[in-house]
């Protein structure tokens, strides 16, 4: 069985903290041709993590009141996901 992806949201493009609606699984999608670094910070505004997501589909799982911000535009959207 393939996987199910409920949306949640509108998909933006993201160069600047957003809890992207309050997701815990948000999908990255990054259309350009090389690998983009998104940060993953809490409320506090503190560094979890970084990733550097490759062009093509992504999904990240975090904290509702957790943040992301790519460091160029990568499109996200908050949503369920189904297997």
């Amino acid at each position: 069985m393939p996987s199910i992806l409920k949306l949640q949201g509108s998909e933006a493009a993201i160069t600047t903290a957003d809890n992207i609606s309050t997701a815990t699984v948000v999908r990255c999608y990054n259309a350009t041709a090389s690998g983009i670094l998104v940060t993953q910070k809490n409320s506090a505004a503190e560094t979890l993590a970084t990733v550097t997501v490759a062009p093509g589909v992504t999904f990240i799982k975090k904290a509702p009141t957790d943040t992301l911000t790519a460091a160029s535009a990568v499109l996200m959207v908050s949503v369920a996901h189904y297997t």
